[in-house]
């Protein structure tokens, strides 16, 4: 049935979104759920990543739908934290009289076991005695529909008709109100309300059994962590950063999601509201690239199978798209979700990617980056992998010349963009490194020619001598916050003159207070954007390259410092620093990973050589 949808006035006071940095995460490597700190589940798609959101509060309080978890503790100071090393997440509300916690997580047996998806939530009090309530109140299809639940004591279950129902189990009685479920009851010292989320036809976990599933999820979370090789200054932030990555990561697929939700707003009120619940060539190979610095091999192998399928069922020379749905099918179609009134007011909500029909030529660099960098620290690359391999770059070849829309998937006229270059000269020099260092069969003396072609073509035209440094487009002369990956991908020396130049201009011209802005320039899009967080950690590792390591430290730390409670980012940053955009953001978090990885090195040698007898 259709949700019976209040009737709007503008006079009427409309209910504030609970804000992105109030949130934790929890997944199972299928989909994610934000837990914001008052205990409601605002946010959840069901029962994948791409899947309709169940519970969407945080775009519309009114509409949206939500799982609300509490205890009444008055004046109760709250906090959030994860379990060590695990994605298992805690709130607790400390009072004068009383205190309780709230542990969330999604079920994880183990790595290869393909557990259905469940949230599990246990409410404990640990000192005094507390009313608690919950409110289970679904909006199945993006908040179109919602379903009146069969309740039969302490389950719950939902069949709505145009999307995938669950059922709620607890060890409370449950009453049903209109569509929502709801329980409320008082808790001594050491008791406990637990509510189990599930499917309708699944019954893996019982509520008996929640103990046993705790204990193997945050085992398997410890397993997980333990297994990273990084052990420098900022362990705990590049930790997290990590486990976030992995929440990412699509365990039956082996693809990664760019961030786990859509429609979160780059500007408050604004317009530039996107889905980014689906795998970016570029994104996922950048996750790749920064899980393989600190010893994950496994995540690289299963992506590489994923993109390998994609690779063999092209059937245009070679040409990727720049989106997959997880699945590896295409991405849907984007549409507005009008219904929504959107975070903070901030429309259209949209869903689907429209970018998805864009011609991007900086993705098939990115990606032979990982490829190469997965050859290079794991398995070797199988023959049909590699004549993948060499159809993409024959590909690149052809078209490295090609005007596109650039990484930042700007909505105007094809252009002649600086990073696209670049990554069309990483993808063919990383063939041709790949195919020395394991002896495969190339066509070496085309690609050469091409590697120097696009070098030469750089240095020509993108070039600004009026200026004084490199510019975005050929023959322009504004400033790019992508142009900091020219030294992180060894295409320019990071204490070369012109580069120098370059990084003074971007932080004199797109860097405020550590956070650095993409551009300035015409994007073809109506509003504005805030500073892009992965952006502002670039420019802290080139700082770190060129050797100003002091600045480079102050602007890292600052940013770290701009994280939420729990070490988390979205996509960018207010002008007061507050999160915006889609969260968390994949980007943001292995940005850091470099970041912090190379700033470890530069100042552990430093120390070496001060100390040096």
């Amino acid at each position: 049935m259709m949700a019976d949808l209040p009737k709007r006035s503008n006079e009427m006071a409309l209910p504030l979104p609970r804000p992105i940095s109030d949130h934790g995460v929890v997944g199972d490597l299928a989909t994610m759920a934000l837990i914001a700190k008052d205990g409601a589940i605002d946010f959840m798609c069901w029962p994948n990543f791409d899947s309709p959101t169940i519970f969407a509060a945080l775009l519309d309080p009114e509409r949206g739908g939500a799982f609300e978890l509490f205890p009444d503790i008055a004046n109760a100071r709250v906090t959030q934290q994860y379990l060590p090393d695990t994605n298992v997440l805690l709130t607790r509300w400390m009072g004068t009289e009383a205190s309780a916690e709230l542990t969330d997580f999604m079920a994880v047996k183990d790595g290869e076991t393909d557990t259905p998806t469940t949230v599990a939530r246990r409410l404990r009090v640990t000192r005094g005695e507390v009313r608690f309530t919950m409110r289970c109140a679904p909006r199945f299809d993006y908040a179109r529909e919602t379903a009146a639940p069969e309740v039969r004591k302490n389950v719950a279950l939902w069949r709505p008709a145009q999307a995938d129902g669950f059922r709620l189990s607890s060890n409370v009685k449950l009453t049903a109100a209109g569509s929502d479920v709801s329980a409320d009851g008082r808790l001594k010292a050491g008791e406990t309300a637990d509510f189990i989320l599930a499917g309708v036809d699944d019954d893996q976990i019982e509520i008996s059994g929640i103990d046993a599933f705790e204990e193997a999820t945050i085992a398997y979370w410890q397993d997980w962590a333990s297994q990273s090789t990084y052990r420098g200054r900022w362990r705990e932030m590049v930790n997290r950063s990590a486990l976030t990555l992995k929440l990412m990561t699509s365990r039956r697929h082996g693809s990664i999601v760019a961030a786990g939700t859509f429609g979160l707003p780059e500007a408050p009120g604004g317009t530039r509201n996107w889905d980014y619940r689906a795998t970016w060539i570029r994104d996922a190979s950048f996750t790749v690239y920064a899980l393989m610095r600190l010893g994950y091999q496994q995540e690289a192998q299963a992506f590489n199978a994923w993109i390998g399928k994609r690779a063999t069922k092209c059937d245009t020379g070679g040409k990727l798209d720049i989106i997959y749905a997880v699945d590896g099918g295409p991405v849907p179609d984007e549409i507005s979700l009008d219904h929504l009134r959107g975070y903070g007011g901030a429309r259209p909500v949209r869903v689907g990617n429209k970018a998805s029909e864009q011609f991007q030529l900086d993705i098939y660099g990115e990606l032979m980056d990982a490829i190469y960098l997965s050859n290079k620290y794991g398995h070797a690359i199988s023959h049909d992998g590699w004549q993948g391999v060499r159809d993409v770059i024959d590909y690149v070849c052809e078209h490295w010349q090609d005007a596109d829309a650039g990484i930042w998937e700007m909505r105007r006229e094809p252009q002649h963009f600086l990073h696209s270059r670049l990554m069309c000269w990483v993808a063919v020099d990383r063939a041709i490194r790949l195919a020395s260092k394991r002896s495969l069969a190339a066509p070496f003396a085309k690609w050469i020619d091409v590697r120097n072609d696009i070098y030469e073509d750089i240095w020509a035209n993108f070039w600004n001598e009026e200026k004084g440094h490199f510019v975005q487009t050929k023959s322009g002369d504004s400033l790019d916050a992508s142009l900091l990956l020219m030294p992180l991908v060894r295409f320019v020396s990071a204490t070369d003159p012109r580069w120098l130049a370059t990084l003074d201009a971007i932080g004199n011209t797109l860097a405020d207070d550590g956070v650095v802005y993409r551009y300035k320039s015409a994007d073809g899009l109506r509003g504005r954007e805030g500073a892009f967080s992965a952006c502002s950690f670039w420019y802290a590792e080139c700082l770190a390259r060129a050797g100003d390591l002091k600045k480079a430290r102050r602007v890292f730390e600052a940013v770290l410092n701009y994280a939420n409670d729990l070490g988390l980012y979205a996509e960018e940053f207010d002008v007061r620093s507050e999160l915006l955009g889609n969260f968390p953001q994949a980007f943001t978090h292995l940005a850091l990973i470099s970041a912090a990885y190379y700033l470890d090195r530069e100042l552990d040698r430093r120390n070496d050589q001060e100390w040096r007898p």
